[in-house]
């Protein structure tokens, strides 16, 4: 057991050695912030701020040739519906007198029984020649004073009612033929071998295989830029030389295309629409004539139409428009410019441009987020506008 002084002795000593540890650990912490403060500061880097770095299009005046799109579909100039025009029994059928059956100009496709209009031919043939006599003798009577005139008159009537009866009966008679006066191709068979027909009766649908056309719907920003022929223009074939256009139709899974030409305008304005229809002229679609690749009516295909020229424009890739009508350029102290521009024609790829920008203007081609007006830039290198664009680079 220990006395009271020792107890004391042990709590004063164990006091003391925790007042010398905090002594050093305080002295210690004491040096370090001496030191510390003591070392030199890091030099301090200066902040550089770089323009931004962009590249430029020079821009170059052109002569552009533009060309206006549309698209339609293949129709026959000239589309006629067969139908009898006497009576009877369908006695001939032709095997071209199909669907698809392509016939010559003024070939038989189908014969009416021709019977009853022949023997009306020949009657009316030998009633002429009656006729005739009756009239020469009466002629002959007068002159010699024993016919009076109202006899003789009535004797040149008869004549004429012949022969116009004779006429009548000859076109009877042809109209049992049915035939065309071009060359074509069936559209439809309605009527058969053994049939009774009826005048009006349709027999059938044909078109003529000299011309197709194609109705092409054209906006009034469209026709400002095509030279179409005047309606004084168009001669009686009912065409007149008009611009050039290239129809494109796929085949087989290729496309494949055809020359045509504008011919006429059809003249109005449709009301709901609001667009005007020229119509493009195919010569020999069908190729009956010459080689190459048929183009059947009903082909849906687009045209390219060749528009006018324009002189001193400017041309830009779409993709550097800002907004619809905004470009970015580059001044002569490398400062950015935003400026508006009036675009005259458009189309997939570019914008043609008349005021707000000349040949030499420098547009900006990188994409900057949020541009500013006279903030300068850095140019990587300046590139013309006839040759970025050639090369499908600036696109």
């Amino acid at each position: 057991m220990f006395s009271e002084a020792e107890k004391r002795a042990s709590r004063s000593h164990e006091k003391m050695r925790k007042l010398l540890i905090f002594a050093i650990l305080a002295a210690s912490v004491a040096a370090v912030v001496v030191m510390t403060s003591m070392r030199p500061a890091p030099p301090k880097k200066e902040r550089v701020e770089l323009d931004p770095l962009v590249e430029v299009l020079v821009l170059k005046e052109m002569t552009a040739n533009f060309e206006v799109r549309s698209q339609g579909t293949v129709r026959p100039k000239t589309e006629t519906i067969l139908s009898a025009e006497v009576s009877g029994t369908i006695t001939e059928m032709s095997p071209k007198f199909v669907a698809g059956g392509v016939f010559d100009k003024n070939e038989i496709l189908a014969r009416i029984d021709p019977t009853n209009y022949d023997v009306a031919f020949k009657q009316a043939e030998a009633m002429v020649e009656l006729r005739r006599i009756e009239y020469d003798g009466a002629k002959e009577l007068r002159s010699q004073g024993y016919r009076a005139e109202a006899e003789f008159a009535s004797a040149a009537a008869a004549l004429a009612t012949a022969r116009a009866e004779l006429v009548r009966a000859r076109r009877n008679l042809e109209r049992t033929y049915i035939r065309l006066p071009y060359e074509g191709i069936v559209r439809s068979k309605e009527s058969d071998l053994g049939q009774f027909v009826n005048p009006g009766t349709r027999l059938g649908v044909v078109f003529a295989t000299d011309f197709a056309e194609v109705r092409l719907p054209l906006t009034d920003a469209d026709l400002a830029f095509v030279d179409l022929p005047d309606t004084s223009d168009v001669t009686s074939t009912g065409s007149a030389e008009g611009p050039a256009v290239v129809l494109t139709a796929i085949q087989k899974g290729k496309p494949v295309d055809w020359a045509a030409s504008i011919v006429r305008t059809e003249g109005v304005v449709d009301e709901k629409s609001r667009v005007t229809y020229v119509v493009a002229r195919v010569i020999d679609p069908y190729r009956l004539h010459g080689d190459g690749d048929e183009l059947p009516v009903g082909t849906f295909v687009s045209a390219v139409i060749k528009g006018g020229a324009a002189e001193n424009v400017v041309r830009v890739p779409r993709s550097l428009l800002r907004g619809s009508d905004e470009l970015v350029f580059v001044d002569e102290d490398n400062k950015l410019r935003i400026r508006k521009v009036r675009i005259i024609r458009a189309d997939s790829r570019f914008v043609y441009l008349g005021e707000g920008a000349k040949s030499g203007d420098r547009v900006v081609m990188t994409a900057l987020e949020t541009p500013v007006n006279g903030v300068t830039v850095r140019i990587t290198g300046d590139r013309s506008s006839d040759t970025k664009i050639a090369s499908g680079e600036a696109e």
